[in-house]
């Protein structure tokens, strides 16, 4: 990959003369994204992603860091051991630059040797599992970053709301896959990103695959728009 969401991000951070990043997905036109908003403040983020910081405690994973926004918060208010990750090298350049005392640019599947009170995965944390088969490998790998009496701290959406529906008020989703799955398309500065899969899960869907990797699930809290943020622990 170009890395080219990690390239906006330390465009941004460095005065680069960043652009907006143009997404579209499998089920939806382009659109435009201000790299801005990845550097928001507490008071500028989703109630969500708020209560998600608010509920944090201990020592800290913080999954897809991006710009490290929610690293940065946790890190100078609330005085938390944060540990900062991306798959992105310029994100996590980025990161660093911007004050984060430990960050690192690696998958969470090979984090290895590590134990977290807290584990977060947010802006559509269950993203980072790619497709609905790939979740119980990643929710094993969580679980085992886990301190007894840790959490796992995950938002998501049912984007159920994106189907047409017939007349009699069904949807029309694919019967092959799992309607959530889909695949991203990223652009940024005249440069394409090779499409990668991108998986947004309904409440009842990560609830029950939490059960069968031995977590349990909490519904925290639903947003206005078809999106939640779930606690799951051992």
């Amino acid at each position: 990959m170009k890395d080219l969401f990690g390239k906006a991000i330390l465009d941004y951070q460095t005065h680069n003369n960043p652009e907006n990043i143009i997404t579209s997905t499998s089920i939806s036109e382009e659109d435009e994204m201000e790299v801005g908003y990845l550097f928001r403040s507490f008071g500028e983020m989703p109630t969500i992603e708020q209560k998600a910081l608010q509920l944090t405690k201990g020592r800290t994973l913080d999954v897809g860091c991006g710009a490290g926004s929610h690293s940065l918060y946790l890190q100078n208010e609330r005085n938390i051991d944060v540990h900062s990750i991306d798959i992105s090298r310029n994100a996590i350049e980025a990161c660093s630059l911007r004050g984060l005392r430990n960050v690192q640019a690696i998958d969470v599947l090979d984090l290895d040797n590590e134990k977290y009170d807290t584990i977060l995965l947010l802006m559509n944390g269950t993203g980072v599992f790619e497709t609905l088969d790939k979740t119980t490998r990643y929710l094993q790998k969580l679980k085992s970053l886990l301190n007894p009496n840790g959490q796992i701290l995950i938002d998501s959406s049912d984007i159920i709301y994106m189907f047409d529906e017939d007349e009699d008020g069904g949807k029309w989703i694919p019967s092959d896959t799992y309607y959530g799955e889909l695949t991203f398309n990223l652009r940024y500065k005249n440069e394409i990103e090779a499409p990668f899969p991108w998986l947004y899960m309904d409440y009842n869907t990560l609830q029950n695959a939490a059960l069968a990797n031995g977590l349990e699930c909490q519904l925290l809290l639903e947003g206005d728009h078809f999106d939640y943020l779930a606690q799951l622990s051992i």
